[in-house]
């Protein structure tokens, strides 16, 4: 690997730990990220185990586990709080970790960064980067600082709406699937110890996960809206508004919510790359290639298994070429496919008001993601 050059487009959770494990390996990496502060921001996550692998793989699994929230059970509960059933989650990492992880998002992405500062990998801030050339070994990138380099692989890890997906020629765009959620960390309520879904009330979808010993981040999902319609300032009011259908640990939940630039409104999107996930000497990973509603929590462990799989071809000696590209390719679309019908299926049951086999549906799609990628 001594001599070799990649590009890393996007600090991100998968452009991170792509970083990391190629630097582990002896690669040179540059990794640039159009975001000033690295994109440190955001409510909370859910790490299902087979995220929880990758990260273990990178190396940074002591410090996820000591600053979030591990559990093995899923609470279902009514609107007015009544816990109708705990049920255990299936394991889709190792034994030895937890089904799920709950994290503050910031947290997990300061965990990274300092993770890739460690590496020795060469970071630009508040950069973008242009495709201007390709051959069969190498690709010419203009950076927006001016500088020129000439990388052995550029790898695009710059999220859903990817401008180096589009410029290589990949037309695919994300699409709404109808629905919307209301994102927002707050205190962790007294017996809180596993995340909590309520299926009913005035939303879809009303929900809240454990993210270390003293925060939770909570969710409502509903019919997506035209955001032009909700000024940000009334995110709080807004939130605290659809948060009284539910009762329990909301009531002290509601209470929290008074600061409108901690509430994050997002749509639920669908997107998959069909056919392959590169062109030339640029290959897409997370959620440049796919993205699904957070339905099963498999947003990040899919993008994460993006990084590790590719790592793991780029560091096996292998020559970097067509071939291996493919082969990339291959070993995650049939599983990424999974799980994006799965999740957007989940959602749809409901904008339909169909009573689908939701519990089947997730334990089948779990119990497949035991496998290793």
């Amino acid at each position: 690997m001594e001599g070799k050059r990649v590009l890393v487009i996007g600090g991100g959770t998968s452009g991170n730990v792509m970083t990391v494990l190629l630097r582990r390996a002896g690669i040179n990496v540059d990794l640039v990220e159009v975001k000033d502060d690295w994109n440190v921001r955001g409510s909370g996550i859910t790490l299902q185990g087979n995220a929880l692998r990758v990260l273990r793989e990178a190396g940074v699994w002591d410090e996820v586990r000591a600053h979030g929230h591990g559990c093995d059970s899923l609470g279902l509960t009514t609107p007015d709080g009544t816990v109708l059933h705990v049920s255990e989650t299936v394991r889709t990492g190792e034994d030895d970790l937890p089904a799920t992880m709950g994290m503050q998002r910031p947290v997990l992405q300061r965990i990274l960064v300092d993770a890739v500062r460690a590496s020795g990998a060469n970071v630009r801030l508040g950069t973008t980067a242009e495709i201007l050339t390709q051959d069969d070994t190498s690709a010419t990138v203009r950076l927006s600082d001016g500088t020129e380099g000439r990388y052995d692989l550029v790898v695009a890890a710059d999220g859903l709406h990817s401008t180096t997906r589009a410029a290589i020629g990949i037309d695919a765009k994300p699409e709404p699937t109808g629905m919307a959620i209301w994102r927002v960390p707050a205190p962790r309520p007294t017996g809180v110890e596993h995340s909590h879904l309520s299926h009913g009330g005035p939303c879809y979808i009303a929900g809240y996960t454990p993210t270390s010993e003293d925060t939770i981040y909570a969710y409502l999902v509903e019919p997506s809206r035209d955001r032009a319609t909700i000024p940000p300032e009334t995110y709080a009011e807004e939130m605290r508004r659809l948060s009284e259908g539910y009762g329990g640990a909301w009531d002290e939940i509601r209470e929290s919510i008074t600061d409108p630039a901690q509430v994050n409104y997002t749509w639920f999107e669908r997107m998959l790359v069909e056919g392959s996930w590169h062109r030339g000497r640029v290959v897409l990973v997370g959620d440049a290639a796919h993205c699904c509603p957070p339905t099963l929590a498999q947003g990040a462990a899919m993008a994460l298994e993006d990084a590790w799989v590719l790592s793991q071809l780029l560091t096996s000696g292998s020559a970097w070429d067509e071939d291996l590209l493919r082969r990339y390719y291959e070993r995650r679309i049939d599983r990424v496919r999974l799980v994006v019908e799965a999740s957007v299926q989940i959602g749809q049951w409901q904008l339909d008001g169909v009573r689908g086999d939701v519990p089947g549906l997730m334990d089948a799609t779990m119990t497949a993601l035991k496998e290793l990628p």
